[in-house]
């Protein structure tokens, strides 16, 4: 086993970052990657989900871990991280952070009870990050935004649920969230941690509003995409690169029919 404070096994990293610990196989035959969000998270292994996606691109290489709450805000989140991140043990390599998107329930309306004042969310995700940090000092820590609201996808939404019992007043704003969107942005930069910048990148594209989002506010299959496609690029940008990454175990190529046992000494 590794000697605490040492690591036998590291991939380069980006600039400017340390080197990125992997576990030695008699640890932990893979290295994880968690992603700890709300509902985003926890649908992101569904079909066509960017959980599963990620899954598939560091298959061998690294476990996908999933800890999505569904309905939880970043307050709520504070009282998961001791136990899903213990300071003893083996730290995952990377985190994903996904909060935001119930903390900017707007007060007074169907969802206050998830309202969290984007002050404390702000304070919220600074305290998970150090707690990370905590764990890991080589650990790649990405917060992602939250995404944009489709307004109107949101009202349909809850038309085809409640019909004239929904809500007159809109639960939530794409105004709103992208004022949390802009906090996580600011402390990923004071915190040094990388950032997907999702409520940005998913308006960039013409009709955001149905292609990226299926009741204006969770993920299609192509916002899905978007996700994966934004998380891989931002981790192989931070030096978790699939392809530079060990395999748990040799390729089938490298297995002798005859005397397989040579692979595995």
């Amino acid at each position: 086993m590794a000697v605490p404070g040492s690591c036998p096994s590291t991939v380069a990293p980006s600039a400017g970052h340390p080197p990125i610990c992997l576990a030695d196989a008699s640890d932990m035959l893979r290295p994880h990657l968690v992603l700890f969000g709300d509902s985003i998270t926890e649908q992101s292994f569904r079909p066509g989900g960017w959980g599963a996606a990620l899954a598939d691109t560091y298959s061998r290489k690294a476990d996908i871990v999933v800890r999505g709450y569904g309905g939880y805000n970043s307050r709520w989140a504070l009282f998961l991280i001791q136990r899903i991140f213990p300071l003893v043990g083996l730290p995952p390599v990377a985190t994903t952070i996904f909060f935001g998107a119930n903390d900017a329930a707007l007060p007074g309306r169907t969802s206050q009870r998830q309202h969290v004042p984007v002050e404390e969310y702000r304070q919220n995700l600074k305290t998970i990050v150090n707690h990370l940090k905590d764990c890991s000092k080589s650990m790649v820590i990405l917060l992602i935004t939250p995404p944009p609201i489709d307004e109107d996808g949101r009202e349909r939404y809850a038309r085809s649920q409640y019909g004239e019992d929904a809500r007159r007043l809109p639960e939530r704003t794409n105004e709103m969230a992208g004022v949390y969107a802009g906090q996580c942005i600011e402390l990923a930069k004071e915190m040094d941690v990388q950032c997907v910048d999702l409520w940005s990148k998913m308006q960039a594209t013409e009709g955001w509003q149905k292609l990226y989002l299926s009741d204006g506010l969770h993920l299609t299959p192509e916002g899905n995409a978007l996700v994966h496609k934004e998380v891989v690029q931002t981790l192989r940008g931070a030096g978790l690169k699939a392809e530079d990454m060990p395999h748990d175990f040799p390729h089938h190529s490298k297995i002798d029919g005859v005397h397989p046992e040579r692979a595995f000494q």
